[in-house]
């Protein structure tokens, strides 16, 4: 009988979850130099600070096919673009890397808009 009970209680948690979790969407390119500042400058704390748990960080080669849970996004190449996705849609989208100094105010004006929705 407790599995029974364990399997309705998984089966109503998983109906109140999302289908989809925000995500931060890292569109790159091998050779790209802001990229790799962003990936020596914030990489390493992003999945460990607040920013990172709420959309965590995907990578995305501009040269590989695009993912097809990402076909309604636009592809730019200018690399690093980051784009917030929510359930599969765009919210917000910061082009280049300027820096760790203004990055984190920007990640948190574009997270800021989840909470607007």
């Amino acid at each position: 009988m407790t599995s029974v009970y364990a399997a309705a209680l998984a089966f109503i948690l998983s109906l109140s979850a999302p289908l989809m979790a925000a995500e931060m969407v890292m569109f790159e390119q091998p050779g790209c130099f802001w990229c790799k500042r962003f990936n020596e400058e914030i990489a390493p704390a992003w999945p460990k600070i607040e920013q990172g748990r709420r959309a965590p960080l995907r990578r995305v080669n501009i040269h590989d096919p695009l993912p097809e849970d990402l076909a309604d996004i636009p592809v730019e190449r200018f690399t690093p673009t980051f784009v917030l996705v929510d359930e599969g849609r765009e919210i917000a989208r910061l082009r280049g890397y300027p820096g760790d100094q203004f990055f984190w105010a920007l990640v948190d004006e574009m997270l800021a808009k989840l909470d607007q929705r």
